[in-house]
């Protein structure tokens, strides 16, 4: 399968040769200023299928102290990709052109949601802090 994604103005687009895997809806306020949204949708990827395209000279890369972190394409902001230790660790949902064959496995942090927010009762599991096989992991969203 390939999967193919850009950011807003579409000077920044990449190719995923494989399937994406893990997708969940992030609530915790981090993700809400990282995404400028309610919540993050995101997925992760196997690092060896991700491939740059076109304008990787105009991402912004931004990790913290723990090594987390993302990328974001330099003139319109779009965010494309989580970071884990300087590697390629999922792709935001939002980017993905087409059908990626995915959908959401779980809504994380929905203990520090924004108050505004209302969560769907579609039956995806909800999570108030990290899902339980995720604990010993030291996944950050």
């Amino acid at each position: 399968m390939t999967i193919y994604g850009e950011c807003f103005c579409g000077e920044v687009r990449y190719k995923i040769e494989g399937k994406l895997q893990n997708a969940r809806s992030c609530h915790c306020s981090r993700c809400r200023k990282a995404f400028s949204a309610q919540a993050s949708a995101y997925a992760e990827v196997n690092p060896d299928d991700f491939e740059w395209l076109e304008g990787e000279s105009l991402l912004t890369w931004f990790s913290n102290k723990q090594g987390f972190g993302k990328a974001f394409c330099s003139r319109c902001g779009s965010t494309l990709c989580g970071v884990v230790q300087g590697q390629i660790h999922g792709v935001t949902l939002g980017c993905i052109n087409g059908d990626p064959e995915i959908q959401l496995g779980m809504h994380i942090f929905v203990g520090s949601k924004a108050p505004w927010e209302t969560l769907p009762d579609d039956g995806v599991p909800q999570y108030d802090e990290l899902p339980p096989q995720w604990k010993d992991d030291n996944d950050n969203g």
